[in-house]
């Protein structure tokens, strides 16, 4: 088993997942790349190591319980345990070009398959991998989510959360109610799980609109990833503090 901490990054060949990769890794972490494309994965797999990150490849698609499952054994053959699993893949789902999900007009099966990615995705890889955490001294699982779950914020009308995201928006409040059954599941262990908010980040994933960098959303992910013992759990936050529920 390797003594180095390992940490697992969901979607990690590009924008804020591969931040978050490389940031674990200049911090001296193992970083297992999960990421379902091939070419992608070893592209980005390739830019770690040439930064003299000790990173691999782990073919995952979130959505499947064959590839989980597969991902899951590589890791255990790989390194024998996991510290850290970051559950970044996630999916927006189609949106007008305003950026708006309307309630009044949802297609139920873009909300069936947002909800595979960004929710039953998170649960499928944190359960797979959880043996393996369990073999770390103090794990730490950390759900990429976002400001737009928040439900005080969403029903604030001084507070602007954007335009209506139907979709997307409760899929992530949706992971945050789930981050809080394993917290609770978890109470009493080392085991440390939280949801966090990277930020409006310019990626491909908002079509390279927003204030922040990549490596500015990755930030807050890597600071839940390495939390000391005796941290938080069951919590939401952005770089500034809690966001509430």
């Amino acid at each position: 088993m390797s003594e180095k901490k390992i940490a697992l990054v969901t979607g990690a060949n590009k924008g804020i997942g591969y931040e978050i990769a490389a940031g674990l890794g200049a911090l001296g972490y193992g970083v297992a790349v999960g990421a379902r494309d091939d070419a992608r994965r070893e592209t980005a797999v390739e830019k770690l190591r040439a930064a003299g990150v000790d990173a691999f490849g782990v073919p995952l698609d979130v959505t499947s319980d064959q590839s989980v499952t597969a991902a899951a054994e590589f890791v255990e053959r790989r390194t024998g345990r996991l510290d850290a699993l970051v559950n970044n893949a996630g999916i927006s789902g189609a949106m007008s070009a305003e950026w708006i999900q309307d309630p009044t007009t949802t297609d139920l099966d873009e909300v069936r398959r947002v909800l595979e990615t960004n929710v039953i995705g998170v649960i499928r890889v944190t359960n797979a991998m959880l043996p393996l955490l369990r073999q770390a001294p103090s794990p730490r699982i950390v759900n990429v989510s976002s400001s737009v779950a928040s439900l005080t914020w969403q029903a604030d009308p001084d507070v602007d959360v954007g335009p209506l995201m139907s979709i997307y928006a409760p899929t992530k409040t949706y992971l945050n109610a789930v981050t809080l059954q394993y917290a609770r599941r978890f109470a009493g262990t080392d085991i440390l799980i939280n949801a966090v908010c990277p930020g409006l980040v310019a990626t491909d994933f908002t079509g390279f609109q927003g204030p922040r960098t990549p490596e500015q959303g990755a930030a807050v992910a890597i600071r839940f990833a390495t939390l000391p013992d005796g941290g938080p759990t069951g919590s939401f936050f952005q770089d500034d503090g809690v966001i509430p529920w």
